[in-house]
């Protein structure tokens, strides 16, 4: 999973392989973790890992 971006302590990174699902991006801090779509941005799911 290659990371696009880090900023203090988050990570932003995508699966280059997920064909069931419209474009999105994981986001991490912590044992937090969230994915956003990246068409008509919304929160897809959050909750810790």
């Amino acid at each position: 999973m290659p990371t696009v971006l880090r900023i203090e302590s988050y990570r932003f990174y995508f699966y280059s392989h997920e064909p069931n699902e419209p474009p999105h991006i994981h986001i991490d801090r912590d044992n937090s973790s969230a994915k956003f779509w990246l068409e008509n941005p919304a929160l897809a799911s959050s909750g810790n890992q």
